[in-house]
């Protein structure tokens, strides 16, 4: 599915990552290990390989056809640079109809409000395109920065979802935030 989204005033675009971009992706993800570290699952050695990457993006490709998931990588249009990645993952039709989304980004693009309007092309595909009801993500409590970044686009916490998450080595809270296509409506409609 070739599918490319635009924010040209923070100079982003997202499209769907391609087993063509795991060279790309596995730079990325080992270049972001150790800043990373406190907030991500701990992985193994072989986690920061091609092969596994490749299989990695493979995996998302398949969840993209199948409905279930869409990994986005997050590039500079000036040079078409993968800086990050926002996903929608465990994507639930029907009586659920809502996703998960996780994202990150290159710590050198942090500040500017790239990762922001990277969120917001995701939820606005989500909402359109797959025509979803709910989009929610985990965040750690201490994790300002990503808390803003969800908040900028509407999402609300919704409350602590204790020992939810095996990070950094250790079952973690997750503060819960959500946002429903119809907190976006009725913004439009004023």
């Amino acid at each position: 599915m070739a599918l490319t989204l635009y924010d040209t005033a923070h100079g982003i675009s997202l499209r769907l990552l391609t087993t063509q971009d795991a060279q790309a992706y596995l730079e990325l993800v080992q270049l972001t290990r150790t800043p990373y570290q406190a907030v991500e699952p701990v992985r193994e050695n072989d986690f920061y390989t091609i092969e596994a990457q490749t299989r990695r993006i493979e995996d998302r490709v398949r969840a993209a056809d199948e409905g279930t998931g869409y990994q986005f990588g997050i590039f500079t249009i000036k040079d078409d640079l993968l800086i990050g990645q926002v996903s929608l993952n465990n994507v639930v039709l029907g009586v659920a109809n809502y996703a998960d989304m996780g994202y990150f980004i290159h710590p050198d693009y942090q500040g500017g409000g790239r990762m922001t309007a990277a969120v917001k092309l995701a939820v606005a595909y989500g909402f359109r395109a797959l025509k979803l009801n709910r989009i929610q993500a985990a965040v750690l409590p201490s994790n300002h920065g990503s808390k803003r970044v969800l908040e900028k686009n509407k999402f609300r916490s919704e409350g602590i979802a204790r020992k939810y998450l095996r990070i950094n080595g250790f079952y973690q809270d997750h503060q819960i935030f959500a946002v429903l296509a119809e907190d976006l409506e009725d913004e439009s409609q004023r």
